[in-house]
């Protein structure tokens, strides 16, 4: 029942609020019908809110229980002082009295797997079921082994996974970290069986898997930073995802009404525009291991940088002679630059990608200047 493209909202708020809703009016008109909100600010809330008001059963929302809004930052939270204001809050601001996947929020430890299945936190996510305010239970990972978990769980009927052909070729492990480890002859020989079992499972247990990172922070779109040392074009990253077993599907980022039309433009692409593994086949083998992917899961920072956002604008300005005039000023207005970092490191142990951050806030900061 839902679409293949989806949407992903996590950048709305970088835009002018109209320009956001336009953007959902326009994602409807185009006929997608989800979307994923796991961002807890109010301005991207309301944006969808604004958005959704007047059609909202022609959407199938994801809305995440544990993802708060605390200090004017994103805390994934268990702490249900913090988790039902902030999920209450979701409902208020998009206008509705149920969400249609209830997501258990960003599991990637089997301690956090743990302690989102007992006590308090799962009650409420149980009481929330049971009442129809979530109409079925997700759940949000980077790992396949919880996601396993979640499959085999009983209790989980969606599952938000990263997936993209990068990431395919590593195994499994409890260490997330281990999957970003140096490429070599004996781990790039196609996707891994372990994640060749995560998607038979998903797909024998009626458990639909919905695609977060499937463009890997766009990063796959050029040679110099894909991994594969190639490029894919969207309609690739697309059709691999939704080749996936048990892919309902994917939720891309969108900042403008143009990359929307190239992602639906999948709908009518040939067989040759689709092809990726031609890609993959005759790709040179690279490392991925500390890259971002403008996530946010490195937040709350105490000095209150927007770390996502200036690792963006930092990647488009190094690939260039010099700094863009667009990409200057478009970071001239971020509230706390990179030169205010204070390399507590505290960031980086929430990256599920191992980027150095701290290292990358003072050389953002030498190139932009303070």
């Amino acid at each position: 029942m839902v679409s293949e493209i989806g949407f992903g909202g996590e950048w709305l708020e970088r835009h002018e609020f109209e320009e956001s809703v336009a953007l959902i009016k326009y994602a409807q008109d185009k006929e997608i019908n989800i979307i994923d909100c796991w961002m807890p600010d109010p301005k991207s809330r309301d944006i969808i809110g604004a958005a959704l008001e007047g059609s909202r059963e022609k959407w199938y929302i994801q809305g995440h229980i544990g993802s708060t809004w605390q200090n004017g930052q994103y805390v994934r939270s268990r702490d249900m002082q913090f988790v039902k204001p902030a999920f209450e809050d979701l409902l208020s601001r998009l206008k509705t009295d149920y969400i249609d996947l209830g997501m258990i929020h960003y599991v990637d430890s089997e301690d956090d797997w743990k302690a989102s299945t007992s006590g308090g936190y799962f009650e409420y996510v149980k009481e929330l079921h049971a009442r129809g305010t979530i109409r079925h239970i997700g759940l949000s990972t980077h790992n396949p082994v919880i996601a396993k978990k979640a499959v085999l769980s009983g209790f989980v009927g969606m599952i938000l996974f990263s997936i993209n052909p990068a990431f395919d070729m590593r195994p499994p492990t409890e260490d997330l970290m281990s999957m970003f480890d140096h490429y070599d002859d004996q781990n790039m020989k196609g996707i891994d069986p372990e994640r060749t079992e995560l998607y038979r499972l998903a797909e024998e247990h009626d458990v639909g898997l919905t695609v977060m990172k499937g463009f890997f922070g766009g990063k796959l779109f050029d040679a110099k930073t894909s991994p594969f040392g190639v490029a894919f074009t969207p309609i690739q990253c697309i059709h691999y995802s939704l080749t996936r077993p048990a892919v309902s599907s994917i939720l891309c980022g969108f900042d403008s009404k143009d990359q929307l039309d190239q992602a639906v433009a999948y709908e009518h692409a040939s067989l040759d525009e689709k092809d990726y593994a031609s890609v993959i086949a005759h790709a040179p083998y690279h490392s991925y291991k500390g890259q971002c992917t403008y996530c946010g899961h490195c937040k709350p920072c105490p000095a209150e940088i927007d770390i996502a956002m200036v690792n963006k604008f930092y990647d488009l300005a190094i690939q260039q002679a010099s700094v863009p005039d667009s990409v200057r000023s478009h970071y001239s207005l971020i509230p706390h630059k990179a030169a205010e970092c204070i390399a507590c490191h505290a960031c980086e142990s929430r990256c599920p990608f191992e980027v150095q951050i701290a290292d990358r806030m003072q050389k953002a900061a030498a190139l932009f200047g303070s």
